[in-house]
């Protein structure tokens, strides 16, 4: 996993193919603006989710992992803390399922980071996380999820 600020995009550019269409669209899209929903990037290989939701108590959720997809997870506005842990030999409470590209795992985080506007973060298929959690009060927040592609 990595963790920065959107104007540290450059460092990361190259890790994989299709980060730097996926910083590309972060840095030039008008992301105040834009409505929920799904936009497509670059097809099926990279588009973005945009999402408003209310941050949520964590002993309500569980990590998830995928598997067709990395995550680049930016906060548009407002905070939400994220668990994090590793994947390792811990054991799905729900079976992946590849046409959602999503399971859960009922293990507790590792630890939590804190995602505040401006700020980013990377999740590969071993990097389990509980994203939407509240930092205090529940709070509504506006974040959009780039999936890209990781066979890519």
């Amino acid at each position: 996993m990595i963790i920065d600020s959107l104007q540290n995009a450059q460092r990361y550019a190259r890790i994989h193919k299709g980060m730097s269409e996926a910083f590309y669209y972060l840095l030039t899209t008008n992301l105040a603006a834009i409505a929920p929903g799904k936009y497509s990037i670059s097809g099926d290989d990279i588009f973005a989710i945009v999402q408003e939701y209310d941050t949520m108590d964590a002993a309500n959720e569980q990590m998830e992992s995928h598997k067709k997809y990395i995550d680049v997870q930016y906060m548009i506005s407002g905070e939400e803390q994220v668990g994090h842990a590793l994947l390792g030999d811990q054991t799905p409470s729900k079976a992946y399922d590849a046409e959602t590209d999503f399971m859960l795992f009922g293990e507790a985080p590792s630890f939590f980071t804190r995602l505040s506007e401006g700020m980013f973060m990377i999740f590969y298929p071993t990097d389990l996380h509980m994203p939407c959690i509240k930092t205090g009060n529940t709070a509504t927040v506006k974040k959009v999820v780039i999936k890209v592609k990781a066979d890519s």
